[in-house]
């Protein structure tokens, strides 16, 4: 049995696919995995032993040159992705028993005409719950494309935004079907998701409220990580009273230094040492104390058991991996999309604060005071108890589920 894996995004998009790889791999599947050509995803799947074939442009620069919230240049990498899906995705997939795509709707929808078109398997899979529709919460803003602010009901913003999605992507979609034989679509959103989407993440996290779509709920994806610290952690964590963690992944900040100042200011008005994480934000020190260092690629796993809580931005593979290891988080929203749901969610299990309370946005710019109300709220003995008791919940089998799912699916 072969199957590819394909998604573009950041490294949260990229890591569980590597640890669904893994565990296809254990159950004797060959897999590999489509990914954009950024090195350190490239050198990251390689260390898993996991096959990689380069899809589109490298996502970091992409990120970095994005307005958030604007549409600028959206349709011409929208269409810049579905080409990759008919071209190097198709090429890849050939051959193959099964697609499983995640990723941006374009990526989704061009994936699944490939698929169609090589009579294949296809599973849409996704990291995260927002963008699945539900009538329990509201879709979130397509960039340059806000719902009607006086539609309250959710399921009439759902069809809402299925209308905007087929206005912005619909047509593109469908001019690349014609030319591979295959009929239009009516509707690219429902097409890309399927009736029976399945849904990588942790259940305790984040329970998914039955619904008309038929969603599968896996378990997060991840690999089994065993790489050591970097002995020069390991020595600034043996040398005094456990840190706070604070990174923000791959998120873009538009002024990182002033973040890492008032985060870092924050955590010494505590009594606490730092570990700053670089990310694609390139933080670092904001001055040459001997309480704070720096590190990059870690074992986060490793890392997040001997920190006294987690200072990140909430995007679905930290909130998970620091919910694992016990640690109390302190979520600081830095985007509009998934991240103010695990803000929530980490304040609704008493595993953390939300920086902007329990509805917490991305719009909030933190300060000194903020951060330190809610970091001095997320190192209580209360929650930490409450994040070692969820720790225990926390399933690591889901990349497993997910490959014995596969494998009863094809047959």
């Amino acid at each position: 049995m072969r199957v590819l894996l394909s998604t573009y995004g950041s490294r949260g998009s990229v890591e569980p696919m590597a640890g669904l790889a893994v565990a296809l791999r254990e159950s004797g599947v060959q897999a590999r995995v489509c990914a954009p050509p950024d090195e350190e995803f490239a050198k990251r799947l390689a260390e898993v032993g996991v096959e990689t074939v380069a899809m589109g442009r490298p996502v970091r620069a992409l990120v970095g040159s994005v307005t958030p919230g604007s549409a600028v240049g959206l349709a011409q990498r929208a269409a810049e992705l579905m080409t990759e899906q008919f071209d190097t995705v198709a090429a890849a997939a050939a051959g193959c028993d099964a697609l499983v795509v995640t990723g941006p709707l374009p990526v989704a929808a061009g994936a699944r005409s490939v698929a169609e078109k090589l009579g294949i398997r296809y599973v849409h899979a996704s990291h995260q719950p927002v963008s699945l529709p539900s009538p329990y919460r509201r879709p979130p803003v397509r960039r340059g494309q806000p719902v009607p602010p006086e539609t309250v009901d959710n399921r009439a913003l759902w069809d809402e935004d299925a209308r905007i999605a087929h206005t912005m992507f619909g047509e593109v979609l469908n001019t690349h079907r014609a030319s591979a034989g295959l009929p239009p679509v009516d509707d690219i959103r429902d097409y890309a998701f399927s009736d029976r989407p399945w849904l990588a993440t942790d259940p305790v996290l984040s329970p998914w409220q039955p619904t008309d779509l038929g969603v599968v709920q896996t378990g997060a994806w991840a690999v089994a990580d065993e790489r050591p610290l970097p002995d020069g952690l390991a020595a600034f964590l043996d040398a005094g009273t456990a840190p706070v963690y604070v990174g923000f992944g791959s998120t873009p900040m538009g002024a990182p230094q002033e973040i890492a100042r008032v985060t870092i200011e924050a955590i010494r008005a505590q009594g606490r040492r730092a570990v700053v994480f670089r990310g694609w934000a390139d933080l670092d020190l904001i001055d040459d104390q001997g309480d704070c260092f720096v590190v990059g690629e870690v074992n986060h796993r490793a890392l997040f058991r001997r920190v006294a809580a987690v200072v990140h931005h909430g995007s679905a593979g930290t909130t998970t991996t620091a919910a694992g290891a016990g640690a109390p988080q302190m979520v600081v929203p830095q985007g509009a999309g998934d991240q103010p749901y695990w803000a929530g969610r980490v304040a609704d299990l008493g595993i953390g604060v939300a920086h902007d309370g329990p509805t917490a946005t991305a719009t909030s710019a933190p300060t000194v005071e903020s951060l330190s109300a809610a970091l001095q709220a997320a190192l209580d003995p209360g929650t930490r108890a409450r994040a070692t008791d969820v720790a225990g919940t926390i399933r690591t089998d889901g990349a497993t589920v997910a490959a014995k799912l596969l494998l009863d699916a094809v047959g």
